[in-house]
């Protein structure tokens, strides 16, 4: 690896070089460059079927990509043992996990797996973090609750909740305020913020909700359909016309939202 290289990445704590991702060897989104610093938060937005889902699900190592590299604090990350990554990363994506005869404080619990020996036996320093992962996301009172009988907003705050107690450098999450009310949102979201403001976690994740994506995000990725087509601060991407094209918004759409008054973002 050549000095300019070195030096170059040592600049990021998370990089994508040429990244195509896909199913069956044919790619949904091709050849992502980008890179972020510790502790920052990328979004990725674009409209239904652009690729998000698939981009974040590679990322977690849960898709092979079709080419390109990833490097997450300077390693190749699909060259990663599963421990090593397993301490590092915490992913929220949206598949229902197996969840049968589990309590909300078990489902936690399986967070610190990655520190536990091999029967995830809890010590009194992993309760310790399960127990505070719980306050800190306001769903301590469930931590008795069969967790297949809860909300889906329950059970989002329940899974970040299990993402925190991992203790992770770096969270995956895909569509995490969707089942969410707006108050819950807004709680949701205060959390990834004081974990970027305070513990230097990294956050990449995917949202719909373009006003708040572009208020908390550090940098926002744009997907569509095939390709990256931004990348940059809220403040480079977020620009109504262009916005507007991303998401395939005609003159009659805007003309109906402007009569009624609806903000597109």
């Amino acid at each position: 690896m050549s000095d300019s290289r070195e030096e170059k990445m040592a600049d990021y704590y998370f990089q994508c070089e040429k990244l195509s991702v896909g199913y069956n060897g044919a790619a949904v989104v091709s050849r992502i460059d980008l890179g972020i610093e510790k502790g920052k938060i990328l979004t990725l937005i674009g409209p239904n079927g652009a690729g998000k889902s698939t981009v974040l699900k590679s990322i977690a190592r849960q898709l092979s990509v079709i080419e390109g590299s990833v490097f997450l604090d300077g390693k190749n990350l699909f060259e990663m043992s599963a421990k090593e990554v397993s301490t590092k990363m915490a992913v929220l994506l949206t598949e229902r996990i197996k969840s049968e005869m589990m309590t909300c404080g078990d489902i936690v619990s399986t967070g610190r797996y990655p520190y536990t020996g091999y029967f995830g036996v809890l010590g009194e320093a992993d309760k310790k973090a399960v127990k505070d992962a719980m306050e800190l996301v306001k769903v301590g009172d469930l931590a008795e609750r069969d967790f297949s009988a809860i909300s889906d907003g329950q059970r989002q705050r329940v899974m970040l909740a299990r993402a925190i107690a991992q203790e992770p450098e770096i969270i995956i999450l895909d569509e995490p305020t969707s089942f969410l009310d707006i108050r819950h949102k807004l709680e949701f979201l205060s959390v990834l913020e004081k974990m970027r403001d305070e513990k230097n976690v990294t956050v990449i994740m995917s949202m719909h909700e373009l006003d708040l994506a572009g208020r908390i995000s550090d940098r926002i990725l744009c997907l569509k359909g095939e390709y990256a087509d931004r990348f940059g601060t809220s403040e480079e991407v977020m620009e109504k016309d262009y916005i507007r094209q991303l998401f395939g918004i005609d003159d009659e759409m805007k003309e109906f939202a402007d009569a009624r008054g609806i903000q597109l973002f």
